[in-house]
């Protein structure tokens, strides 16, 4: 069954984010980063090559050669894409997006903002109602 990992009190989500890539990566997993933003895609893009100093994460957009998107552990994302086999799931839509059985693992991250704050509630009652394992992690933003 899918576990839902969240992540609240980002100061930067997408700084949160590309941390979260760069640890699925070092792992071996391979995910999907969605959200239907297709402005907040193109920021990730670029902190996905500077983000960390000594190196970058390998990453594509959902468009490019189906093979280089088959072989690339990052695949941004304006759509949920659940025939690629991706086992993981980074979610920074507002809402639930469709299909996350096919996933094992969603991961959402939630800033400190008021707004975000609500979204996020809502999201984590969602999967809580329709049985889903949720773990919370308190991000220390010090």
């Amino acid at each position: 069954m899918t576990e839902v990992y969240f992540y609240s009190g980002a100061v930067d989500k997408l700084q949160v984010a590309c941390k979260l890539c760069a640890k699925a990566v070092k792992q071996g997993a391979c995910l999907i980063v969605y959200t239907g933003d297709v402005k907040i895609l193109e920021k990730l893009d670029k902190l996905l090559w500077t983000f960390n100093p000594t190196s970058f994460l390998p990453h594509c957009f959902i468009h490019e050669d189906a093979d280089l998107v088959r072989e690339t552990p990052v695949v941004l994302s304006d759509k949920v894409v659940l025939e690629q086999g991706y086992p993981m799931l980074l979610n920074l839509h507002d809402e639930c997006p469709s299909g996350l059985e096919s996933f094992q693992r969603v991961i959402e991250i939630a800033s400190a903002s008021t707004d975000d704050k609500l979204m996020a509630r809502n999201r984590y009652r969602y999967y809580q109602q329709a049985g889903y394992t949720v773990y919370h992690y308190k991000l220390d933003n010090h």
